[in-house]
């Protein structure tokens, strides 16, 4: 299999999680990449699996070393992939997952444009957006989560809209209308892209 970065992006409720969780599960080439972040884990979440979870004083340390392929700020926090691990899997030959965000993913974007063309990132370099069928269902997503007050659902479907204006900057987009429905079309283009089509 052709060494893989596959970046997925989604509004936050877009099923990208499940997604992942699904491709994790179906090819055992893909690693699934460790994003850091300066908020508060969810009551579900572990250090070093879900996100690894630092200090703002930290993560500025780490942005001041040059040490992230991207950071941004999200919903008033931090969020960075850190360079090295990335690098590393691709190295090996293994397949690397990012679970980001549209800023971030545009930063990824521009910095694959400025690698040389024999860069392993840049020749395994493939992004994708998933799209909600609608945002009222986006909004119904959300609020079934229970975990979030109605202040930040709303933010985060106002988020949603900008996210989803930027969706043509990803070479493909899918619709997660149905979950196996999007689960195939996405396993179609990791095929094609690794080589097995």
């Amino acid at each position: 299999m052709k060494p893989l970065f596959l970046v997925l992006s989604a509004p936050s409720g877009g099923g990208k999680t499940t997604l992942c969780d699904l491709l994790l599960q179906h090819y055992p080439e893909f690693c699934y990449s460790v994003s850091c972040t300066t908020r508060e884990p969810r009551i579900d979440e572990e250090d070093g699996v879900d996100y690894y979870f630092l200090p703002m004083e930290t993560f500025k340390r780490m942005i001041a070393e040059d040490r992230f392929l991207e950071y941004a700020t999200v919903h008033d926090h931090y969020y960075g992939t850190l360079k090295e691990p990335v690098y590393d899997t691709l190295r090996e030959g293994q397949c690397m997952l990012l679970d980001i965000d549209v800023e971030g993913a545009h930063q990824i974007r521009t910095h694959v444009a400025g690698l040389p063309a024999d860069n392993p990132l840049r020749q395994g370099y493939v992004d994708l957006f998933i799209n909600p069928p609608s945002l009222e269902v986006l909004t119904e997503r959300l609020q079934g989560r229970a975990t979030d007050r109605q202040e930040v659902i709303e933010k985060r479907i106002r988020n949603a809209q900008a996210e989803i204006a930027r969706a043509n900057e990803y070479m493909y987009q899918v619709t997660n209308d149905d979950l196996k429905t999007t689960f195939r079309r996405i396993c179609d283009i990791i095929n094609v892209r690794a080589g097995f089509i």
